[in-house]
């Protein structure tokens, strides 16, 4: 009790702030726990035959698997929690008279707001940095382990690759293998003022996957045709070790990708990509987007569940539980058809994140304004 008490003055809260927080966060955390477990009932059920039929073993199952299966859909489906646990707990307040009594006793609508605001930035704090930094390194885990023992197709070559490496430096690879880290008749091209002036050509470069340094490669059977104005000077060898400006994860693209990032890393590949020319960088900046706008989505929601909610009703939380449901699934169906059009029809990508916080913005500031007071 006494150190409720000394908590409470040290963060200038009241016990209406720490009773609502407690009751949100610990309905929160309560709904996760629910929803995730029946998940994972649903998820072993689907995948018991592919884990039998590819023997993985049962310490790979949990902790490479499932412990990162949780994080993964906990701050995918955030928002649903978030509605869930406001709409819940908060009707069973309206319900009981709490809301009434708390109105009527002089508290207006924006203080009991602040509880529940305080409690939408602790989420939101938590879910960027799970998705920013935890959550692509635990997904790098889970979707080596799904190619392993899932039988899941995964991209591992690449044809016919152009790309710039550098300021008038452009390599081309006609094979690659992401398996062996090697490319097959790799050329490369320094252009001065639109003038060709050197040119590399091996059968072969691969990544040095054990250098201590990036951008490390070993060509094999290597020529180099350094042109001097009407001349030209011709070097070759069978071995060479260089430094391109490319790495492996730039020569071949697979599904998810972007999510095994951290979101530093996300605006690294970005810029890299851009200054190469490249056009497949929307994915990237659409998740890097993604992450900033999803977890800010807890201060919208909550006030669109409490505002929704406060109002006692006859038919108890039904009504109230069934409309909070229906807006966010609606938020994240808005979200990923937004995603498909920034990826697919050109929609810029910092809008596209944006888009659905925007749309439910206004359903809030509507819903706020028809608030009990």
């Amino acid at each position: 009790m006494k150190h409720g008490i000394k908590i409470r003055r040290l963060f200038g809260l009241k016990r209406l702030d720490t009773y609502i927080i407690a009751k949100f966060l610990g309905t929160y955390v309560f709904s996760i726990i629910l929803i995730i477990s029946i998940s994972i009932v649903f998820d072993i059920n689907e995948n018991l035959a592919k884990f039998h039929e590819f023997h993985a073993p049962l310490r790979a199952i949990i902790f490479d698997y499932y412990l990162n299966f949780i994080p993964y859909y906990t701050c995918l489906f955030s928002p649903l929690f978030v509605f869930i646990a406001v709409i819940f707990f908060t009707s069973k307040l309206a319900g009981n008279s709490e809301i009434i009594a708390m109105l009527s006793s002089g508290t207006s609508f924006n203080r009991l707001l602040r509880p529940y605001m305080i409690s939408a930035a602790l989420i939101t704090a938590v879910n960027y940095y799970l998705g920013a930094y935890v959550i692509p390194e635990g997904n790098v885990v889970r979707q080596n382990f799904e190619v392993l023992y899932r039988n899941k197709s995964k991209n591992n070559t690449a044809d016919n690759v152009q790309l710039q490496v550098g300021k008038g430096v452009i390599a081309y690879i006609e094979h690659y293998d992401n398996t062996h880290k090697t490319a097959f008749n790799f050329s490369l091209d320094k252009f001065e003022n639109k003038k060709l002036v050197s040119h590399l050509s091996a059968s072969t470069l691969q990544y040095d996957t054990i250098s201590d340094e990036r951008h490390h490669w070993h060509a094999t059977n290597w020529r180099i045709r350094t042109l001097k104005g009407m001349r030209e000077v011709i070097t070759s060898g069978a071995q060479l070790d260089t430094t391109i400006i490319m790495e492996p994860m730039d020569l071949v693209f697979t599904k998810g990708q972007q999510e095994t990032f951290t979101s530093p890393e996300l605006l690294r590949y970005i810029s890299i990509q851009q200054d190469r020319g490249s056009t497949n960088v929307v994915p990237y900046q659409v998740e890097y987007y993604k992450r900033i706008a999803t977890s800010f989505a807890a201060f919208i929601l909550t006030i669109i569940g409490v505002s929704l909610s406060s109002k006692k009703r006859k038919g108890g939380m039904g009504l109230s539980l069934g409309v909070g449901l229906a807006l966010s699934f609606g938020y994240i169906l808005l979200q990923t058809i937004s995603s498909t059009f920034a990826i697919n029809a050109g929609f810029h990508p910092n809008l596209a994140a944006w888009t659905p916080n925007i749309i439910f913005a206004v359903v809030a500031f509507f819903c706020y304004l028809k608030a009990p007071r």
